[in-house]
């Protein structure tokens, strides 16, 4: 730790850039300190590849089990449950979270649970806590986040990508909004799921 600082690198951020900066600098005996205010791994983590492959592979059984036929398997009585597999998506995303605390605390690495904001060139502002702490060097690594800040009439009745894994079931029907991969994916997840 320099005398001049609390810490020689604070990270903004406990996502994949922002932990592997921290546990990087850490494991090089750089006094490092991270702070994440919600969960550690980042959208890939927790709103984007791994959940996403949970839906994917969940709605692919139901035309494996079609093929299935054609070779000569009988499968009958076979249901599907969106509770059990939401229920498993958590706790996988919950075990990556713990992974990526373990790996910043293994190399060293202080993790603040807190929401920072940048106050100075210097000088960070820990809002729940309500204190300030410094740093020689800090980096912003926060990612990014689907947004619906519009005025379009019926933007209260949409969700983003991030709520569709937390809905309570499979919808009956549903519209997707865009032609991206992320867009795609849902419509397929969702209309092999029945939607």
């Amino acid at each position: 730790m320099t005398n001049a600082y609390d810490y020689d690198l604070f990270v903004i951020g406990g996502g994949s850039g922002g932990v592997r900066a921290a546990r990087m600098a850490a494991d090089r005996g750089v006094c490092t300190a991270i702070a994440e205010e919600s969960t550690f791994g980042g959208t890939c983590v927790n709103r984007g590849c791994i959940p996403k492959k949970f839906l994917v592979y969940a709605y692919a059984f139901t035309e494996e089990f079609e093929d299935s036929v054609g070779y000569g398997w009988t499968v009958e009585g076979a249901k599907f449950d969106w509770p059990t597999l939401i229920a498993n998506k958590d706790r996988q995303i919950e075990r990556l979270n713990g992974y990526y605390r373990r790996a910043v605390e293994r190399a060293g690495g202080v993790i603040i649970d807190d929401r920072a904001v940048l106050k100075d060139e210097h000088t960070i502002h820990l809002v729940r806590s309500n204190r300030d702490v410094t740093a020689d060097k800090i980096l912003i690594a926060t990612g990014g986040y689907p947004s619906r800040e519009t005025d379009a009439e019926g933007i209260d009745l949409c969700i983003t990508s991030d709520e569709a894994f937390h809905l309570k079931a499979v919808p009956k029907s549903i519209v997707i909004v865009g032609g991206g991969y992320i867009a795609l994916e849902f419509a397929h997840i969702f209309h092999g799921l029945g939607s």
